[in-house]
C-alpha cells in the first residue's frame, strides 16, 4: 500500500511538464530538454500562460486546457505557486506530482505543508520538493534535470542528494552499468525512501537497490521496507554524516556512546542494509551486484598470472572474513595436466607471469567445475608476453560458455585487470563480468554478494515478543518506576534499581541506603559479620558519576573506617556539587571475583530510531576505550550473541590461560532481559549497568543507573513505543472455534511457514486461485511466497490458521497499511476442500480486531464481480460495496472502522 499509485509517477502513460521557459539555463528547460530526448511514448503537454511554444513545442496556460488528463504533472515553478498547481493538478485526475521547486519551507502553516493537504484531498502522490526529478529508462522517462540519461539496466537509485544522483549516472555510463530507476527524493514531502524501497523490491526489473541517506524521516517505516526488500534482493547505502557526534550532555554512559551513526549503523545491520562508507565502494558495490547473484558461500579461488598480488587478495579476503578455497588432490591433479610445473599448486593459483590465453582458459575451467569453490577472481597483471585484451577475450568466451551450460545456478566471475584501458573493461563489462581497478575493490565486491546472502538468513529469524523461560512480574517492574515519577524524578535511586533488576532476574551487588554515617556503619556490620569488607558510594540522582567527586571509598574494614569515609564522601560532594541533592550513601560488600571481566551493558534512547541497546567494555574509562556495538531491540539470544561479537572485548569472554571462559550466554541473556525490560516500561528513558562483571559463575551487576521519563510514542501504530522493530506479536495467537466444533488455531505467520503456504497452495483449486489473484496462477516462486511470510509486523500483518487435529495450514489472511498508516488492505485465501465451516467468516473478524487496535481508519479490498460468497461475506461484516469505475469486472468493498 505504500507503493500506491507510484506506478503512476514511475511509468506513467501522460506527462504535463509546468514551468518550462525559453530562458537557457532554466530548469524547467532543462527538463523538457531530457524528457524530448529520452523519446518519452506517452502523452505530452507542456504548460506555461506566458509563452505559447517554448522550444518548438506548443503550450497551454492551465493543465485543464490539455487534451488528457495527466497521471504526471512535472513541476518547476515558483514556490508561492506551488499549492495551487496542485489542487488544480488534484481536480484534473493527475495520480501525483513531481516538485522540482524548492523554497517551500517545513512544518505546520508552510507552502509544502499545505501542498501534502491538497494532495491528500486527491489521493494524489508527490515526489520532492526540491529534487532532480527521476530517470526511468524502461519507460523512456527522464524527468530530471541531469546531464545525462541513464541505459537500462537492473539497479535501482534512491538519493536524498540530486548531486549524487547525477553523479551516479555520469559513473554508470563509463561503465556500461544501467539503471531500472533512479529517484531523487528531495525533502520526501510524500514520497519518501521506505516507499521506494517497497516499490524497487517488488520491481522484477530491479536486481539491486542502491540508496544515499542524509537522514530518516520515519525510522519504523523505513526499517519495514529496508527488512521486507533485502529479504528479496541487495541493499546497500552510503549515509552521509558518519562523524556526527552523539549527545554530549548523555545522563549515562551508554548514552554517550550511542552517537548517531553508530545508532544508524545498528539500524542498517538489523534491517539487512549493506552499508559502503563511500561513493567509490557505492559504485564497486553496483558494479558487482548489478551483474551477480550471491554465492552459496564464500569460499574464492583466485586465478592470477602474478603471485604477489594474488597474495594481497587472500589477506584482503581473509581480512574480511572470507575464505580462500581449498584447492583439493583431485583438483590439483587436473591443474597439473593443463599448467607448468611451476604453477603456485595452492590458492591463490599463480599460473605465472608467461601465462598465455590458452593457460587462462585451461585453469578458469578447472576452476569452474570445481564443487570446493563458491565464486572465482581473475586477476591480471599486464606482460609483454601475452596481450592483456586477448587474454579478457578468451576469459569472457569461457565464463559466458559455462554460464549458457549453467543456466541459473553458475557461480560468480569477477575481474581485476591491472592498469586495465578501455576496450579490456568494454569487453569485461559486455560480457557481464564485474570488474576493479584493483584486487582489494575486487574483494570487497564478492565479500557484497556473501554479506548479502547471510543477511537473507538473518531476516528470516524472528525474535519473540519474550524469551519463553522468562517471565517476569511486569506490573511489580512498573509500579517501581510510576512511584519514583510521581514523585518527581527522572533517576531511580538505587534501592529502586535493585527492585527493578530483581523482578528481571538481574543479578545485582546487595544495596542498602543509608542517611547519614551512623546508618552505614550499621549496614556495614551485617556485611562485616558475614567476612565482606565495604564500598560506600554517594547517593544522588543528580551526580551521573559518582568517581568524578570523589564519591566511592573501597575496601572498608570497621565501623569507624565506615563512619569516617561517609563523612568524607558528604562533604566532598556537597563541596565540589553545592546544588545536587544529596541523599547520602550506598553501603555494598565489596565484590572479589578477581578473573571477572568488567563490562557495560545499557539502553540509550536515540532520537530517529527510538530505543538503543549497548554491549561493551566497561569500566571509568569506558568512553575512552570505546570498544561498544549497538543493536536495536526486540533482542533474542542469537541476536544478542551477535551484538557481543562484535566487539574486541567478546574474545576475553573465552579462556585464556588460565582465565575460565564467561558461563555461557550469561551476558547474552542480560541483554534479552535489557531489551524487553524496554519493551514492558517504555518510561526507561536510558539505562547502564558499568560495570557488569562476567566469569564463570555468571554476572554481577555492581552499578547501574536508570533515566525515567514520560513516554512519548514515536512510532505509529501499536508495540512498544520507542522500537523502531515490532517484537513478533505472540498476543494474538488465538484458539477458535467455527461450525459443528472445529477447532483451528490462529497466530502471526513466521518465515518458516513458507512450506506450509506452499502446501496449502495445492489444495486451493485454479478458479479458487483466479479469484484470489485476478489472473491464473501455475507457479509460486520463492520470492512471491517470501513476501507473504516475512514480515516484521509494522505495516502488514498476515495470520495462519492451523487445524488443531491435523496441524495443517487451513487458511491465511492479510493485512497492509498505507503509506501514511490511517488505511489498509486486506486478503484472505482458505483452502478449497475447507470452504463453507466458517473460517473466513473467523479470519475476517480477526483481522477487523486487530485493524482497530492498531489505530487504523478503514479495511478496503477488491473483489472479482462473480465472487459471490466474498462479496456476501463483505455486506454481513458492514462493508460498503461498489463496482470499480474502471474495471468493470472488480468490486471495491470498503469497511468504516
Amino acid at each position: 500500500m505504500s507503493t500506491y499509485r507510484l506506478k503512476n509517477l514511475l511509468s506513467p502513460r501522460s506527462i504535463a511538464l509546468v514551468g518550462a521557459s525559453p530562458r537557457h539555463g532554466s530548469v524547467g528547460r532543462a527538463i523538457l530538454g531530457n524528457i524530448r530526448k529520452a523519446h518519452f511514448k506517452g502523452e505530452f503537454g507542456l504548460v506555461n500562460p506566458r509563452y505559447a511554444e517554448v522550444d518548438g513545442v506548443t503550450t497551454v496556460d492551465s493543465l485543464g486546457k490539455l487534451t488528457f488528463a495527466p497521471e504526471l504533472v512535472v513541476i518547476t515553478v515558483p514556490a508561492t505557486t506551488v499549492v495551487g498547481l496542485i489542487d488544480e493538478a488534484g481536480r484534473h485526475g493527475a495520480a501525483g506530482a513531481i516538485i522540482i521547486s524548492a523554497g517551500l519551507g517545513h512544518g505546520a502553516g508552510s507552502s509544502a505543508d499545505a501542498a501534502e493537504r491538497a494532495a491528500q484531498k486527491y489521493g494524489m502522490r508527490l515526489i520532492g520538493p526540491n529534487c532532480l526529478g527521476i530517470m526511468m529508462p524502461g519507460v523512456n522517462l527522464n524527468a530530471s534535470f541531469s546531464a545525462h540519461m541513464p541505459a537500462m539496466g537492473n539497479l535501482a537509485l534512491v538519493s536524498q542528494s540530486g548531486a549524487i544522483a547525477a553523479g551516479m549516472v555520469d559513473w554508470a555510463a563509463q561503465r556500461a552499468v544501467g539503471f531500472s530507476g533512479i529517484v531523487s527524493v528531495g525533502d520526501q514531502l510524500d514520497v519518501d525512501i521506505a516507499d521506494l524501497l517497497d516499490y524497487f523490491a517488488l520491481d522484477p526489473k530491479t536486481q539491486a537497490i542502491l540508496l544515499y541517506i542524509e537522514a530518516i524521516k520515519d525510522a519504523r517505516k523505513f526499517m519495514s521496507a529496508a527488512r521486507a526488500a533485502a529479504r528479496i534482493k541487495p541493499v546497500v547505502v552510503v549515509k552521509s554524516g558518519r562523524m556526527a557526534q552523539g549527545a554530549k550532555a548523555a545522563a549515562t554512559h551508554t548514552g554517550a556512546l550511542a552517537g548517531s551513526d553508530a545508532v544508524y549503523d545498528a539500524a542498517f545491520q538489523r534491517a539487512g542494509v549493506l552499508r559502503v562508507s563511500d561513493l567509490r565502494e557505492l559504485f564497486d558495490c553496483a558494479e558487482t551486484l548489478g551483474r551477480l547473484k550471491s554465492p552459496p558461500g564464500k569460499r574464492l579461488a583466485i586465478l592470477t598470472n602474478g603471485g604477489g598480488i594474488g597474495v594481497l587478495a587472500v589477506d584482503r579476503l581473509a581480512e574480511l572474513g572470507g575464505i580462500p578455497a581449498a584447492i583439493t588432490p583431485a583438483i590439483r591433479e587436473r591443474l597439473n595436466a593443463v599448467l607448468p610445473l611451476t604453477w603456485s599448486g595452492s590458492n591463490p593459483v599463480d599460473i605465472i607471469g608467461d601465462a598465455d590465453p590458452a593457460r587462462y582458459a585451461a585453469a578458469l575451467e578447472v576452476l569452474l567445475a570445481d564443487p570446493g569453490n563458491d565464486a572465482i577472481l581473475v586477476l591480471n597483471v599486464q606482460t609483454a608476453i601475452a596481450r592483456a585484451d586477448d587474454i579478457a577475450a578468451t576469459v569472457t568466451g569461457v565464463v559466458q560458455e559455462y554460464r549458457r551450460q549453467h543456466q541459473g545456478s553458475a557461480k560468480p566471475v569477477l575481474a581485476v585487470w591491472i592498469g586495465a584501458e578501455p576496450k579490456v573493461i568494454n569487453l569485461l563489462s559486455d560480457a557481464g563480468i564485474p570488474n576493479y581497478p584493483t584486487e582489494d575493490d575486487a574483494v570487497r565486491g564478492f565479500m557484497h554478494l556473501v554479506r548479502h546472502r547471510e543477511v537473507v538468513e538473518a531476516l528470516a529469524q524472528v525474535p519473540p515478543a519474550m524469551p519463553g523461560a522468562f517471565a517476569p512480574d511486569i506490573g511489580a517492574a512498573r509500579r517501581v518506576v510510576a512511584a519514583a515519577l510521581a514523585d518527581g524524578c527522572h533517576f531511580l535511586d538505587p534501592i529502586e534499581i535493585k527492585r527493578l533488576f530483581d523482578v528481571y532476574e538481574i543479578a545485582m551487588v546487595p544495596t542498602f541506603a543509608a542517611a547519614d554515617a551512623e546508618q552505614a556503619a550499621a549496614h556495614a556490620s551485617g556485611l562485616f559479620a558475614q567476612g565482606a569488607t565495604v564500598v560506600l558510594k554517594v547517593m544522588s540522582r543528580d551526580i551521573v558519576h559518582k568517581s568524578d567527586v570523589g564519591g566511592v571509598v573501597l575496601n572498608l574494614t570497621s565501623a569507624d573506617a565506615v563512619r569516617a569515609a561517609t563523612s568524607d564522601i558528604l562533604a566532598r560532594a556537597k563541596a565540589l556539587r553545592p546544588e545536587a541533592r544529596i541523599a547520602g550513601v550506598l553501603v555494598q560488600p565489596m565484590v572479589l571475583r578477581p578473573k571477572a571481566r568488567e563490562l557495560i551493558l545499557g539502553l540509550a534512547d536515540d532520537p530517529t530510531f527510538g530505543t538503543v541497546v549497548v554491549f561493551g567494555r566497561g569500566g571509568t574509562a569506558v568512553e575512552i576505550i570505546n570498544d561498544k556495538a549497538l543493536a536495536l531491540p526486540p533482542l533474542d539470544l542469537q541476536l544478542a550473541r551477535a551484538l557481543i561479537e562484535r566487539t574486541r572485548v567478546s574474545r576475553l569472554l573465552r579462556a585464556y590461560r588460565d582465565v575460565p571462559a564467561v558461563k555461557e550466554d550469561a551476558v547474552a541473556m542480560v541483554l534479552v532481559k535489557l531489551a524487553q525490560m524496554a519493551a514492558d516500561i517504555p518510561e526507561i528513558r536510558g539505562l547502564d549497568i558499568n560495570p557488569l562483571l562476567a566469569d564463570e559463575a555468571g554476572v554481577l551487576a555492581v552499578d547501574a543507573r536508570v533515566v525515567v521519563g514520560r513516554v512519548e510514542r514515536k512510532f505509529a501504530g501499536s508495540g512498544p513505543a520507542n522500537f523502531a522493530v515490532r517484537p513478533y506479536p505472540s498476543q494474538w495467537q488465538r484458539h477458535i472455534e467455527v461450525k459443528d466444533g472445529w477447532r483451528v488455531y490462529v497466530r502471526p505467520i513466521l518465515p518458516e511457514d513458507e512450506p506450509l503456504i506452499h502446501e496449502l497452495l495445492r489444495h486451493v483449486t485454479s478458479h479458487d486461485l483466479r479469484l484470489r489473484f485476478f489472473a491464473p496462477m501455475k507457479e509460486f516462486s520463492h520470492q512471491f511466497i517470501a513476501r507473504l511470510t516475512q514480515l516484521d509486523y509494522a505495516r502488514a500483518m498476515a495470520f495462519v490458521a492451523f487445524d488443531e487435529v491435523t496441524g495443517e495450514m487451513v487458511g491465511v489472511v492479510r493485512i497492509h497499511s498505507d503509506s501514511i498508516y490511517e488505511s489498509a488492505e486486506y486478503a484472505i485465501l482458505l483452502r478449497s476442500d475447507l470452504k463453507g465451516r466458517g473460517l473466513g467468516w473467523a479470519l475476517m473478524q480477526l483481522i477487523i480486531e486487530y485493524a482497530k487496535s492498531e489505530g487504523l481508519k478503514a479495511i478496503s479490498g477488491d473483489v472479482l464481480a462473480e465472487n459471490t460468497i466474498m462479496l456476501a461475506m463483505c455486506r454481513s461484516l458492514g462493508f460498503e460495496v461498489k463496482p470499480d469505475p474502471v474495471e468493470h469486472d472488480i468490486c471495491e468493498v470498503r469497511l468504516k472502522l
